[in-house]
């Protein structure tokens, strides 16, 4: 990239920031800003940045911008509390989602895309995570139930890493044809990635832990450097787990939650960090996707890949929500909240991103314009309505009084809310 596409892309970055605050108490949210940004700048604007879809810049950020996001989103949740309090979010993470996978392919069969089972099912499992970014309006207003914010919360820090073996193992069978010779090796390779990433995160995770609580309680690290070594251990856990076969993506998911489990004394690092270092980054792959990838797509979109978008974001996700809440003794109000914010955005465009460049899939091309057609109506649409239906689902919730949704719950910080702690509602 030119030295004047660094300064056009520097000085976006500086102006939202300064007006940043006033920016975001309406409607527009960071997404939209750095997506529609990228928009003009890149080729199909502007043409101030150079932002291919091949350029190596893009693919390096996109790289760094995922491990940091799995394993910080990763790093966050804690288990023991998931288990303890939050039950709306188990069951659609391990009802819903799977629910979510199987109704996604079937929908891609039907449509005239021409994909096989595999691809199909590549494509659901793409975009099955969600991202509570795009509409941070709704887990950060105090109005809405601490409860109903937590489960959107936990549902978004743990769904990509659950989805990412999914992916990983349908891209395998999808870049062979049935039958094809040396298809049992692709599915050994695939079970390989899927199987060792675990294992070299969960002994990086526990390592990290354990040496940064001795040097923290034995005043060797300095606060100012334990960002650092979070960034490194996500690296680590990433670059450890290629070396022996495993996939890095997978590792560092893993590592993250292991990590911020088993990790002891001052915490407030690891969010503070991914607030500040992670968040650019993300903002950043947000300005590449308008810049690079949108413009792709509004050549080559059909009615056929925004019909599938438009699907995803409603009966694709609301469905498998609905059927996984079937005894929570929550409201239709709260079923509907739940089910519309499942914003497709950062994971599913990066896992399409890198999965379909490191894989020979035939479908590359619709699948890839499905996402980014997905991810942009998502960016819009779950942005434009999270500030106005979280303020109406929160005075709604505040009618109801002693019930399911008002239950007392503990808190955990959200990607953007680094201060979060244990709070009840009563």
């Amino acid at each position: 990239m030119d030295t004047l596409g660094f300064v056009v892309i520097a000085a976006g970055v500086i102006t939202f920031s300064l007006i940043s605050n006033r920016v975001q108490a309406g409607i527009v949210t960071a997404p939209m800003v750095f997506a529609g940004f990228g928009l003009l700048i890149g080729e199909g604007g502007l043409g101030l940045a150079d932002l291919a879809i091949d350029h190596s810049i893009v693919h390096g950020l996109a790289e760094l911008t995922l491990i940091l996001v799995l394993f910080s989103d990763a790093a966050r949740i804690d288990l023991r509390q998931v288990r303890r309090d939050h039950n709306l979010p188990l069951r659609m993470l391990v009802v819903g989602m799977p629910l979510t996978v199987a109704l996604g392919a079937a929908l891609a069969l039907l449509l005239p895309f021409g994909f096989s089972l595999w691809e199909a099912a590549l494509l659901a499992a793409i975009l099955a995570p969600t991202d509570a970014a795009l509409g941070q309006a709704v887990v950060s207003n105090r109005r809405v139930p601490v409860r109903i914010r937590q489960a959107l919360n936990v549902e978004s820090g743990l769904n990509d890493g659950i989805a990412l073996p999914l992916v990983l193992l349908f891209a395998s069978l999808a870049s062979l044809a049935p039958g094809a010779a040396g298809e049992e090796n692709w599915i050994a390779f695939g079970l390989k990635q899927i199987i060792l990433g675990p294992l070299a995160g969960i002994a990086i995770g526990a390592l990290g832990a354990r040496l940064i609580d001795r040097a923290v309680a034995t005043d060797l690290m300095s606060e100012s450097f334990e960002g650092a070594a979070i960034l490194g251990l996500a690296l680590l856990a990433f670059a450890g787990a290629e070396v022996i076969g495993g996939n890095g993506f997978i590792a560092a998911f893993t590592a993250g939650i292991v990590f911020g489990n088993h990790v002891r004394g001052r915490c407030t690092f690891i969010f503070e960090f991914a607030e500040a270092e992670g968040q650019l980054l993300v903002l950043l792959t947000f300005m590449i996707f308008g810049a690079a990838f949108l413009p792709e797509a509004l050549h080559h979109v059909t009615w056929t890949h925004a019909l599938y978008a438009v699907l995803s974001l409603t009966v694709i996700r609301m469905v498998p929500v609905a059927l996984s809440l079937i005894g929570a003794k929550v409201s239709l109000a709260t079923v509907g909240f739940l089910g519309w914010f499942g914003p497709r955005g950062l994971a599913s465009f990066l896992f399409a991103l890198l999965v379909l460049e490191q894989s020979a899939i035939p479908a590359q091309e619709p699948i890839l314009l499905v996402v980014i057609c997905t991810v942009a109506f998502s960016i819009v649409l779950h942005g434009v309505s999270a500030a106005p239906t979280a303020r109406a689902y929160g005075a709604l919730a505040e009618r109801m009084g002693e019930c399911p949704e008002n239950k007392p719950v503990g808190e955990m910080p959200t990607r953007h809310d680094a201060s979060a702690g244990t709070v009840s509602q009563s």
